[in-house]
């Protein structure tokens, strides 16, 4: 029989291919500390053996993955064994590291649930194939966190203010918005999965990059998002979430709801109503938004604050995920131990084990979630708590294709 760590990850080899299955279906593929210990492990080895050429991963059952296995990790805390729930958190941080430097081809299928953790064992790959069944989602600050496995990495880079958008609201999207907005790079019909597949693990030696490309445009279709999307809706979404606070975006999105009924922006609001506000404050200020800001205080037009914000963030795109990781681990490790607020316990509580859907956040009120508390989440924590820096691996001698795939 296989062991517990082996059987959550399947894998079959080809000559030069090798397909990994999350393989715990009845959690929707959440990620334990031993399926994040056996990937990272596989990923490395695989890197190593020049036979390896290509990297499938995908899920069985209806989802990708729906996130990391929280259950496990609030019953640490709750045990006060908080630091076990923050290195576990840094040992998915390195794999996501890995993945987003991986020097050989990652493909993902993404035929369902991907949501938290598992987008960030599948974003930071080079290709990703949505399909009709894809529902993709951070739904972070519902739950008291903020959107982190280098989320403040890859959706600072979406077009626009979208990432805020789905930073901050949990919003869904669907395979044809993935597509839309650059989270997917390819959508595939999940009836041809089985021979795009099949496909794939013809690959050789000799360009596996191309040819991998090129069976999966092959493959690929390009259907537009619904009439009803938010990918229809930059212009609002820029307009208002594109403020420096979150009291100001709440604000815009209200003043554009008197201008006229709209159901979208109505939902928008009330998603972010009900979230953390410590969730929400410390998820804005992590795609280091404040120079974008003062350049619309100072009077930028709108295409300028784009340009100007995404050029701050993408500054260093090898070294900026290693770092987006490294803030989000020391704002993680805050988060865990709840010396700032509670709220991620109580978040899971409500959401996820009683499922009465009414947390009771503290702090209650956005304005009482002050300036100072929000800063306390991006500072060192005491080195009496025996914590350090995450320490990422060294990766030396990569191919400039392993630098940025966004």
């Amino acid at each position: 029989m296989a062991s517990e760590p082996h059987s959550q990850v399947l894998v079959e080899e080809t000559s030069n291919v090798r397909i990994l299955t999350l393989n715990r279906p009845k959690k929707l593929n959440a990620l334990s500390l031993n399926m994040i210990n056996r990937l990272l492990q596989l990923f490395l080895a695989y890197e190593e053996d020049p036979s390896v050429k290509l990297i499938i991963l995908k899920g069985q059952g209806r989802a990708f993955c729906a996130g990391a296995d929280v259950s496990a990790v609030v019953r640490d805390i709750r045990l006060g064994k908080w630091r076990r729930s923050a290195d576990f958190s840094s040992l998915q941080y390195t794999l996501n590291y890995v993945m987003a430097t991986y020097s050989k081809n990652q493909v993902s299928i993404l035929n369902g649930i991907v949501m938290g953790g598992g987008a960030g064992a599948c974003v930071h790959g080079r290709f990703r194939i949505a399909t009709e069944n894809t529902v993709f989602a951070m739904p972070e600050t519902a739950l008291g966190l903020f959107p982190d496995v280098g989320a403040s990495y890859f959706l600072s880079r979406l077009p626009g203010f979208f990432g805020e958008y789905l930073g901050l609201t949990g919003a869904r999207l669907d395979g044809t918005e993935m597509l839309s907005c650059g989270l997917a790079t390819h959508f595939v019909p999940s009836t041809m999965l089985s021979a795009l597949e099949a496909d794939l693990c013809r690959i050789g030696s000799s360009d596996p990059v191309t040819y991998a490309s090129t069976i999966l445009d092959a493959y690929t279709q390009h259907p537009h998002p619904k009439h009803r999307s938010a990918c229809h809706r930059l212009d609002v979404i820029d307009k208002c979430f594109s403020r420096r606070t979150v009291e100001e975006i709440i604000s815009a999105l209200e003043r554009e709801a008197t201008h006229k009924q709209d159901d979208w922006i109505s939902a928008t609001i009330g998603a972010l109503k009900k979230a953390s506000p410590a969730g929400l404050k410390i998820s804005l200020r992590s795609v280091c938004f404040e120079d974008a800001s003062q350049a619309c205080n100072d009077g930028k037009d709108k295409l300028t604050l784009i340009v100007l914000y995404k050029f701050q963030i993408r500054e260093g795109r090898l070294q900026g995920v290693g770092q987006c990781l490294i803030r989000e681990n020391r704002m993680v490790s805050h988060v865990m131990k709840g010396d700032i607020s509670k709220d991620f316990v109580e978040g899971c509580r409500a959401i996820l084990i009683d499922k009465d859907r009414n947390p009771k956040w503290e702090p209650r009120r956005l304005e009482d979630m002050k300036d100072s508390m929000v800063e306390q989440y991006f500072k060192r924590m005491e080195e009496e708590d025996g914590w350090e820096d995450l320490k990422l691996p060294s990766r030396k001698h990569l191919p400039a294709s392993a630098i940025a795939k966004l």
